[in-house]
C-alpha cells in the first residue's frame, strides 16, 4: 500500500491551497481517512478526518476554513484550505485507515508529507 501526496507550496495568508491523497496497492477497503500536520519544533496534530460513511471531524484551528473530502471509488483523500494564516504552515500528511488484501486486520497508513508554507 502506497500513498501519494500532493498540493502543498507557497501562498500569502488568505489564500487556498488544495491538498490530494491517493491511496494505492492491495487494498481491500478503506476505513478512514485524514489530515495531520506539523509545524517545525512541533508536535505532529490531527487537522481532519473522514470516516468511510462521510462523518468529518476538525481542528477547531481549522474550522470554517478548511474542508476535507474524498472519493471512495478512486481512493482519494482532499483537502480544501481557505483563508489561509502563517500559523498554519506546516508539513501536511495524510493518513488513511486500510484494511490490505493481505492482511485482515485494519492499519494505518501515512502519505510523505508536502509542506505548505503561508506567508504573512
Amino acid at each position: 500500500v502506497q500513498l501519494q501526496a500532493s498540493g502543498g507550496g507557497l501562498v500569502q495568508a488568505g489564500g487556498s491551497l488544495r491538498l490530494s491523497c491517493e491511496a494505492s496497492g492491495s487494498i481491500r477497503s478503506i476505513n478512514g481517512m485524514g489530515w495531520y500536520r506539523q509545524a517545525p519544533g512541533k508536535q505532529r496534530e490531527l487537522v481532519a478526518v473522514i470516516s468511510s460513511g462521510g462523518s468529518r471531524n476538525y481542528a477547531d484551528s481549522v474550522k470554517g476554513r478548511f474542508t476535507i473530502s474524498s472519493d471512495n471509488a478512486k481512493n482519494m483523500v482532499y483537502l480544501q484550505m481557505n483563508s489561509l494564516k502563517p500559523e498554519d504552515t506546516a508539513v501536511y500528511y495524510c493518513n488513511v485507515v486500510i484494511v490490505s488484501i493481505t492482511n485482515p486486520f485494519a492499519f494505518h497508513y501515512w502519505g510523505k508529507g508536502t509542506l505548505v508554507t503561508v506567508s504573512s
